[in-house]
């Protein structure tokens, strides 16, 4: 099969954990461990995000008032670069060898008129207090909005239109190569007349450029591996219900939390009414997400619309 893998931010740095590089070496290790077994016996495409460490970078930029900050698209690119390398590295170890893995740095188009540039929602960056984000806020002249019990910078997320290289994905796919590439969503980019691309001032979300991934490159199933053991509608109140089962319909009908889980089932939609399968779930219990013990699943054929855990 061909899979798209989406690693959520969970498996590059656990909440309240110190942004180190011996951390996120660790935090990639155990992911890469946990695909191997997917990996060694599948077409496997693995994307991931960026949101902490793109908004470390841009605080460190900040720190240097020497010369002018780098703008978001460079320091995109920055993270796949620094992400892509370890995941490479770390699952051409797991993989014992057997497998050539290439990390790609990808851009991915979207339109510079897109609304989502003047509505500010991908978190990006550290966790900070109530009051150490509104100094943060009135400082950099940042959009801040509550993350959980705290408080983060967010920052434009328009919807991708394609990936760029998705054809060079393909072709090495089609050769036998392992891939790792859309991190933090791509760097994203303007097209104009003549083909010349621009880079812009946003994070595209990873799942959604997953989703766009995976249906560039015709894939039979796309994986969002998270922190949760389902998708929920009321997640976090009494009235909370997992969801086993759903189809793109039926979940697109639910409010999600815009941000969080309301991209990853956007992206669900996407590839289910286009007649994939998507499974979202958690990357520590793999093996029972795929076996379908655990984790929400979006195909097309679900008579039922909703069926909960």
């Amino acid at each position: 099969m061909r899979i798209v893998v989406a690693l959520g931010g969970n498996a590059l740095a656990r909440r309240g954990e110190p942004m180190t590089a011996d951390h996120l070496r660790a935090n990639v290790k155990a992911s890469c461990e946990a695909l191997a077994g997917l990996a060694g016996e599948h077409e496997v495409v693995i994307t991931h995000g960026n949101g902490p460490q793109v908004g470390l970078l841009a605080l460190q930029n900040l720190a240097y008032q020497d010369v002018a900050a780098y703008p978001l698209d460079i320091l995109g690119a920055e993270t796949q670069g620094m992400i892509g390398y370890v995941i490479q590295q770390e699952l051409t170890n797991a993989l014992g060898g057997a497998r050539e893995v290439a990390a790609l740095l990808t851009t991915t188009e979207v339109d510079e008129a897109d609304p989502a540039f003047a509505h500010p929602t991908k978190l990006i960056g550290p966790m900070y207090s109530a009051h150490d984000a509104a100094d943060a806020a009135a400082q950099y002249r940042w959009t801040i909005a509550r993350d959980g019990a705290g408080f983060r910078r967010v920052v434009p997320s328009p919807h991708p239109v394609r990936i760029v290289q998705a054809p060079l994905v393909r072709t090495l796919l089609e050769n036998g190569r392992l891939v790792v590439c859309v991190g933090g969503g791509g760097v994203p980019v303007k097209t104009d007349a003549k083909g010349r691309q621009t880079g812009l001032q946003a994070v595209v979300d990873k799942d959604a450029a997953s989703a766009a991934l995976a249906a560039d490159l015709s894939a039979d199933m796309l994986v969002m591996l998270t922190d949760g053991d389902y998708v929920s509608e009321n997640w976090g109140t009494p009235e909370q219900r997992d969801i086993l089962t759903a189809s793109p319909e039926a979940i697109s009908e639910l409010a999600f939390a815009e941000g969080s889980m309301k991209p990853k089932v956007d992206a669900a939609v996407r590839v289910a009414q286009a007649g994939g399968r998507v499974l979202i779930g958690p990357l520590d219990r793999l093996d029972d997400l795929l076996a379908r013990r655990v984790g929400t699943e979006i195909r097309p054929d679900v008579p039922e619309g909703i069926v909960f855990a």
